[in-house]
């Protein structure tokens, strides 16, 4: 049985007029829903009895479940959805540090194929995709979550399970119900897409004109590191893959972030450092320089380390001194495997 998730306003209204009931009424119906956070008053709604009988027998508001829930110490909450139609994914709300806002982080897929060796979420592979409605339900329970604290939910974030750009008909549909007015009404600028360097997947990611961010996975400066830790590397170039994020940055006017996780030994020399500062010339993107959150051995065995703060700092330093837009991402919600490159199917 299909959710009000699976459906935009349009596909509703057929649905309607299909079983003889006026078309317009889905609007009215999803913006209830949405401004409810997945819950629905009927009786303030008012659709009439039929309506309403003949939707609770057709539709479910919901087709995940909440399984478990862990929050950090510093107030991060990761949540594990399960749905009908199998499958789990874990989903995170951050507090931000203005107390009337937060952030979420979505998945895409359960599992992932793209198999980063520094990454808890590709450790069981890929499952499957996520429907575009079982995006959208994790971002209600965050939304409704966030509302509950006494937060708005302000930014949201495809850095979750999985490759959206491999998921990407079902992420922009998504994307579209979550931030559109009639619906979710987040607005598009307040959403980021992530991606490993899927080229086809950020050209298309433009064409869609979705007036989102997107976030380019980097990780390495150079073919070599990058293939070692990253095996789509070993298909997309570091220098086509930033290539691809200035044009998409150039086309939609939205500055690229790129996400470049510090793994001790492995990407955070000062020659490295020199290295991503030559690539970024000419290219006004923001570096997020991520500290290596531990998930025990990677795929290939391999056990990584954080670097020491010194040399995290020393990174950053490094490229502001060479004119890049450097920051240093504070680490939310490690002690409950919430933080980034640590989401997985099960929680431990």
């Amino acid at each position: 049985m299909q959710s009000l998730c699976d459906h935009d306003v349009e596909s509703l209204a057929k649905l309607f007029a299909s079983w003889g009931f006026k078309a317009v009424q889905a609007g009215k119906l999803l913006r209830a829903f949405y401004e409810g956070d997945g819950e629905i008053d009927w009786q303030e709604l008012r659709l009439g009895k039929q309506l309403q009988t003949k939707i609770e027998s057709e539709i479910k508001l919901l087709s995940s479940r909440l399984l478990t829930t862990r929050t950090s110490v510093d107030g991060t909450s990761k949540f594990l959805l399960g749905f009908d139609r199998g499958g789990a994914v874990e989903c995170v709300l951050m507090p931000a540090y203005d107390p009337t806002r937060a952030a979420g982080c979505v998945s895409s897929q359960i599992g992932c194929a793209m198999g980063c060796d520094f990454c808890a979420s590709t450790k069981s592979g890929l499952e499957r995709d996520l429907e575009a409605g079982e995006i959208v339900e994790q971002f209600l329970i965050l939304r409704r979550r966030a509302s509950a604290s006494g937060r708005r939910l302000s930014t949201l974030v495809f850095m979750g399970m999985g490759e959206p750009m491999h998921n990407l008909d079902n992420v922009t549909a998504a994307v579209r119900r979550i931030a559109s007015p009639q619906m979710g009404n987040l607005g598009f600028r307040n959403i980021t897409i992530s991606t490993v360097g899927i080229i086809p997947g950020i050209e298309q990611l433009a064409d869609a004109d979705l007036n989102v961010h997107l976030a380019l996975s980097l990780h390495a400066p150079d073919d070599a590191t990058r293939s070692r830790i990253v095996p789509t590397g070993r298909k997309f170039g570091v220098r086509d893959i930033v290539a691809a994020a200035r044009r998409f940055q150039e086309r939609t006017g939205r500055v690229v972030n790129i996400e470049y996780c510090l793994l001790e030994g492995v990407n955070d020399h000062d020659e490295q450092a020199h290295a991503l500062a030559d690539l970024m010339e000419g290219f006004r993107a923001h570096v997020n320089l991520i500290p290596y959150n531990p998930i025990g051995p990677g795929l290939s065995g391999a056990i990584y380390r954080t670097p020491s703060p010194a040399k995290i700092s020393g990174f950053g330093q490094i490229l502001r001194s060479r004119g890049v837009v450097a920051h240093i991402r504070r680490t939310r919600g490690d002690d409950v495997s919430a933080a980034c490159g640590q989401l997985r199917e099960m929680m431990a």
